[in-house]
């Protein structure tokens, strides 16, 4: 018996002592997966919220008010029998006028950030629903005889889509004249300034500062408020701004240009830095 009692804390000794299992290494983070993450919140409440919708309601109901303002008041400014300019409207396409939030959650779904082949698979449904208020005020402004130009960072090969998704909603001034797609870079100015050529433009509407003026791109001084405040009057009278907080110059700001990797790097980074 007593030898036993002697063998079992030995076999116990020989079990523990015997080659142990190794941890398994976790895998690597995919930073492509988690950059997608990051936007999930927001993704969800562009896509799913009611305030979002109310906002895009509300935006627009001020759009009227301000858009018939101004057109009182740029009559005043002509003498009579002084030739006049056509009045115009300038918006942006993409969560201004077309909501695109449906692209944005299957990307999240699929753990994927934008891609212009994805993208590109978007457009061409041309499927894309008018924002909430949108169709709405254009019409108005249309018969406020404002002509309606868009004024896109879609590529030049997005145009017959871009077409057939207004047309199919009845959106005013759906035609090429009226649409100016980007063709070569993302800067609106030169784009806005041929249509000022020709017309008083009376109201610029869309979802990102940079839709009314391009020197909201510069972020690197306070996240670029300095500029809002600087052009305050001129955001006030003539600019309605749309909410996205799924993508835009804010973003780009923080996380650059580069790999996901490195992206994702950055995007950590402001975290850590900017966390309390």
């Amino acid at each position: 018996m007593r030898d036993l009692l002697l063998l079992v804390p030995l076999t116990a000794l020989v079990a523990c002592s015997g080659p142990r299992p190794t941890a398994s290494s976790t895998p690597a983070a995919d930073p492509t997966r988690e950059l997608a993450l990051m936007g999930s919140d927001a993704v969800l409440w562009q896509n799913a919220s009611a305030e979002a919708y109310w906002i895009y309601e509300q935006a627009y109901e001020q759009a009227a008010t301000k858009l018939m303002w101004n057109i009182v008041e740029l009559a005043a400014t002509y003498g009579e029998g002084q030739p006049r300019k056509p009045m115009a409207v300038i918006v942006d396409i993409d969560e201004t006028v077309l909501d695109n939030s449906p692209y944005q959650v299957e990307a999240i779904e699929h753990g994927r950030t934008f891609d212009p082949q994805d993208w590109r698979a978007w457009t061409d449904k041309a499927i894309a629903r008018p924002s909430p208020g949108a169709l709405e005020f254009l019409l108005h402004a249309h018969q406020a005889s404002c002509e309606v130009f868009y004024i896109t960072n879609r590529e030049t090969a997005e145009r017959a889509s871009t077409l057939k998704n207004l047309i199919a909603h009845g959106f005013p001034n759906a035609d090429e004249a009226h649409l100016l797609l980007m063709d070569g870079t993302s800067d609106k100015t030169e784009r806005r300034a041929r249509v000022r050529a020709t017309h008083d433009v009376v109201l610029l509407v869309g979802d990102q500062l940079r839709d009314f003026d391009e020197r909201f791109k510069d972020r690197s001084v306070n996240s670029g408020k300095a500029t809002v405040d600087a052009l305050a009057d001129s955001l006030s009278k003539y600019f309605i701004l749309l909410p996205n907080p799924m993508y835009g110059t804010y973003r780009d700001a923080v996380q650059g240009k580069g790999t996901e990797a490195e992206k994702h790097a950055r995007m950590k980074e402001w975290f850590q830095r900017n966390g309390h």
